[in-house]
C-alpha cells in the first residue's frame, strides 16, 4: 500500500506546534510506516510538490507567508492547520492594533539602537500585512486549535484523516495538559 504523502510549512509563528508534533516521541515511528514527509520545515525542503495532506504551523503575516500558504493549498488535497496562530492569528494578530511603520519602528528602533539605525526596506524583509489566520487566505479543511496543540491532539487528526475522516476533535483535547 502507497504511502501518505504529507508536507508541512511554518508561517509567522514560534514552531511549537512542530515541537508537539515531535513530541509524539515512539508514534512516529509507526506514522512513519504510512506516510512520508515530502517537505517540512524540520528537514528543510521549501518546495511542495502534489501531497495528500498539507499541514500550516503560524499566522499569514507578509507576502510570502501568504506564498506558501497559497502553494501547499495548490499541492494537497487535504489542508490541515495547527495551532492558535494558524487557526485564529493567535498572539500574532495582537500587531494588527498598530500600523505597520509603528511595528517596524518599535522593532528595529528601541532604547539600544542609535540614531543612524534604519529600519529594513522591504528588499530586505518581505512587507508585512495585516496579520490572518490561514482559512483568510485559502480554504481549510481542518482545524487542530491549541497554543500549541497537545501531540494527542495532533495524533488524533492524522489517524482520522488517515482513515478517510476529516476530524473534529473531541473537547478534552482541545487544551494542554
Amino acid at each position: 500500500m502507497a504511502k501518505v504523502k504529507v508536507a508541512s510549512a511554518w508561517l509567522d509563528c514560534c514552531s511549537g506546534c512542530h515541537m508537539s508534533f515531535l513530541d509524539m516521541d515512539e508514534i512516529l515511528i509507526d506514522l512513519a510506516d504510512v506516510i512520508e514527509l515530502t517537505a517540512s520545515p524540520i528537514t528543510d525542503i521549501k518546495e511542495f510538490s502534489p501531497v495528500d495532506v498539507g499541514i500550516i504551523e503560524g499566522s499569514v503575516s507578509n507576502e510570502h507567508d501568504e506564498q506558501v500558504a497559497k502553494n501547499l493549498r495548490a499541492n494537497c488535497k487535504i489542508l490541515m492547520v495547527l495551532g492558535d496562530c494558524a487557526c485564529f492569528g493567535g498572539i500574532n494578530s495582537m500587531r494588527n492594533l498598530f500600523t505597520i511603520e509603528e511595528v517596524l519602528h518599535r522593532y528595529y528602533s528601541t532604547e539600544s539602537t542609535t540614531k543612524d539605525s534604519k529600519i529594513p526596506s522591504s528588499e530586505d524583509i518581505p512587507p508585512l500585512t495585516e496579520v490572518k489566520p490561514v482559512n483568510q487566505v485559502v480554504k481549510v479543511d481542518c482545524y487542530v486549535p491549541g497554543c500549541p496543540p497537545s501531540a494527542k491532539a495532533i495524533h488524533y487528526a492524522l489517524t482520522e484523516l488517515l482513515a478517510g475522516r476529516i476530524p473534529v476533535l473531541p473537547s478534552e483535547m482541545m487544551r494542554f495538559d
